[in-house]
């Protein structure tokens, strides 16, 4: 049986890097959207019993996959206190930063 853990840590660092190469403007936002839909699929192939508890990491995790998913592209592209919450959380799942989730950060599982 494959862990939430172990699929969060491992989707977690793709996530970090797919959303700092578009904020950097080296990875196009389809490939991000790709992503997106790639993770959805495989979460959705698991056998989550939504017994296992939530840390600190899925809950940015979650956030972060939304956040890149809810806004469209020109918001991303150009919504400079957007841009750096994003880079926060990219932060915080790269280990550069400690983050203490802001009220507003509501990473739950689909």
């Amino acid at each position: 049986m494959f862990s939430i853990s172990l699929f969060i840590k491992g989707k977690s660092a793709q996530l970090a890097f797919y959303v700092k190469g578009f904020l950097e403007k080296r990875i196009p936002y389809s490939e991000v959207d790709l992503f997106f839909w790639d993770t959805m699929e495989e979460w959705s192939t698991l056998k989550n019993d939504n017994q296992q508890p939530y840390d600190t990491l899925e809950r940015v995790f979650w956030h972060l996959l939304h956040q890149v998913h809810y806004w469209p592209e020109h918001t991303l592209s150009q919504d400079q206190v957007l841009r750096e919450e994003l880079m926060m959380l990219v932060n915080f799942i790269e280990g550069e930063q400690e983050y203490t989730l802001p009220v507003d950060c509501i990473g739950i599982r689909p």
